[in-house]
């Protein structure tokens, strides 16, 4: 391992790392004293008995897994393209990590805390290389058995386009060839791939805050457009889908569904913020008020004062109209033709997705004229990054003679972060979860265990998310029961 002296050096010369990923790292990488520090000289790399690991911000990354673990593009035997009926990583064994404690990480960038979010970023890729994890919130000890891991995905949008380029760098430091793979190159190349070489198209982006002020993935069409030899006109159109993913993980700032009105506390769009509700539109957006889905200060929707959305395909109606008029007022000369999901909790929407583009490509004004049909495409293709990404991850595996021999992919183990009870300095609301002011206020570089990562539980994932996941991700779900139910694997 380098002196800290020459990590220095070596990191003064990479621009999107400053003094506080310097720490973070140091603390990894050298100070013995750190809870977050790992002795990489006698790590396993290489080993074929490793795990996979996989962290995403939250649980939207159970999708990117499920499309692995389910993932058949090859024999088995011979490991020849072409599907054989058997899933190809039944014998790998996966470690997942959900940061839910500071989760949504697509806010970090609008709230000018980019460092923070890179050393929750390498923080995460500290407890899928090492080996300590917390049984439960209220255990102080932690357990020193998890095991390190043979390769890492980055199942996050906005963590690939602000991180993975610092967690490759990090790898080096760390002399560790450990492969890193991000879903948006994966994502970017299965929406070229629906495309005819000199085929015209209008793209859009749905993705995090985070990841549409990062311009990931704008910038990587118009490379892999080039590079991959396409002509046609292609334009590209982002939508930042604040609120989708924190009503798909339950955040109180942007979802509770014991409200029946308004709250102060609430981030998503309104009547009257920058993020704003265009009351001229109310008749497109088709917003669902039944069951208090949006949350008003008067008896009636027309009287609304203050109009705050409490669901998630509500959130969906939103961004979707925002992203269609932005095109129709552009007044683009090729169709809407694909979407990318750009986060990973936007599968857990499609049906919702797919039946409100319907609508929008239905919708009629007062003349019988069609608002939006000109400007999409009937059928649009939504693109998952997902399944690109399993296929990378099945090639690196192949070309690096990496497959486990003997493992079970029915060992795989899930982990998420809570706020640390332990911690006085965290601030917490009544539900225990990080104020927004505070999640967002901390200061980059001072190191500590802001979290707790332990097993998934029925405590730390509530009902209503366990019953998503059963009916959407069944394999996935039926991994997560088979951890869950080894008690044996959990209180060790």
């Amino acid at each position: 391992m380098r002196s800290y002296n020459s990590f220095f050096i070596v990191f003064l010369f990479l621009p999107s790392l400053i003094w506080a990923q310097e720490t973070i790292t140091n603390s990894i990488l050298n100070d013995k004293d750190s809870f977050y520090y790992i002795n990489t000289k006698d790590y396993p790399e290489g080993e074929k008995s490793l795990p996979i690991g996989v962290f995403d911000s939250g649980i939207g990354g159970l999708t990117v897994l499920d499309a692995i673990v389910n993932f058949d593009g090859f024999n088995n035997e011979s490991l020849d393209e072409g599907a054989d009926g058997e899933i190809d990583f039944k014998i790998e064994e996966f470690v997942y990590l959900a940061d839910q404690a500071n989760m949504p990480y697509g806010n970090y960038s609008a709230e000018k805390k980019d460092e923070l979010l890179l050393e929750h970023i390498l923080k995460d890729v500290q407890f899928l290389l090492g080996n300590k994890y917390y049984p439960s919130p209220e255990t102080e000890t932690f357990k020193t058995d998890k095991s390190p891991i043979k390769a890492l995905v980055i199942a996050c949008n906005t963590a690939t386009a602000y991180g993975k380029e610092n967690i490759q760098a990090f790898l080096r430091q760390a002399e560790l060839d450990i492969k890193v793979i991000g879903v948006i190159d994966a994502g970017v190349r299965g929406t070229l791939e629906k495309l005819a070489l000199n085929e015209d198209a209008t793209i859009a982006v749905m993705a995090t805050a985070g990841t549409v002020s990062s311009k990931g993935y704008v910038n990587t069409i118009y490379e892999q457009k080039d590079k991959l030899g396409y002509t046609g006109n292609i334009e590209v159109f982002q939508q930042g889908g604040i609120g989708i993913a924190e009503a798909v993980d339950e955040d109180s700032d942007y979802f509770d569904k014991n409200l029946t009105k308004p709250r102060e506390s609430y981030k998503g769009p309104d009547l009257h913020g920058n993020l704003r509700i265009d009351k001229a539109l109310m008749d497109i957006y088709n917003f669902d008020y039944e069951d208090f889905k949006m949350l008003c200060d008067a008896q009636g929707s027309d009287d609304c004062n203050i109009l705050q959305i409490n669901d998630a395909e509500n959130y969906v109606r939103y961004h979707l109209v925002s992203l269609m008029e932005r095109i129709r007022k552009a007044d683009v000369q090729q169709p809407l033709k694909s979407i990318i999901l750009g986060c990973t909790h936007y599968p857990y929407l499609t049906r919702e997705i797919d039946r409100v583009l319907n609508e929008l490509y239905n919708y009629q004004e007062e003349d019988g004229s069609y608002r939006y049909r000109r400007f999409m495409a009937k059928d649009i293709n939504l693109i998952d990054p997902a399944l690109n990404t399993a296929l990378e991850l099945f090639q690196h595996l192949k070309e690096e003679k990496l497959f486990n021999e003997k493992g079970n992919i029915n060992n795989s183990e899930f982990y998420i972060s809570v706020p640390n009870q332990d911690n006085s300095n965290n601030i917490t609301n009544e539900k225990g979860d990080f104020t927004y002011e505070y999640k967002y206020g901390r200061s980059e570089g001072e190191i500590q265990e802001y979290v707790k990562v332990v097993p998934f539980s029925r405590r730390s994932i509530s009902a209503d998310i366990f019953a998503r996941l059963e009916f959407q991700l069944p394999f996935t779900y039926n991994l997560i029961e088979e951890f869950i139910g080894d008690s044996t694997r959990i209180s060790r």
